[in-house]
């Protein structure tokens, strides 16, 4: 399995960036997908995931009402749009997929079975 993460730039604060993940490798819709960050000297952490239907999602409570997760099975594409981004969502961000239980929500990166090589995103004040 292979994923691409792309998207990611600089922005300043308040404004707004579409993450893309593309996945390969394996049907795609037989994955619950997820999308981690780090920040710099931080621990990894989870942003939102989506089941393999698109039907139920779920996010971090800090970006909860800004962040949208959503996936088109048909394009093999996962994505997280982000609004009113602030300079404390400046991160590394990461895609992953988990292959076992795709009918649920996971917040744990120790779930996920792949991950992409992250896109960069950079908030200013």
């Amino acid at each position: 399995v292979q994923l691409q993460a792309s998207g990611g730039g600089s922005v300043q604060a308040g404004g707004s960036l579409r993450l893309s993940c593309t996945f390969s490798g394996r049907k795609f819709d037989s994955h619950g997908m997820g999308w981690f960050r780090q920040a710099p000297g931080k621990d990894r952490e989870f942003v939102a995931a989506i089941i393999w239907s698109g039907s139920a999602t779920e996010y971090a409570n800090s970006v909860k009402g800004r962040f949208t997760i959503s996936r088109d099975n048909g394009k093999n594409t996962v994505y997280l749009q982000m609004n009113s981004l602030k300079p404390e969502d400046t991160a590394v961000y990461y895609c992953a997929a988990e292959k076992d239980r795709p009918t649920l929500t996971y917040r744990s990166d120790l779930v996920y079975d792949y991950w992409g090589q992250g896109t960069l995103v950079t908030v200013s004040s």
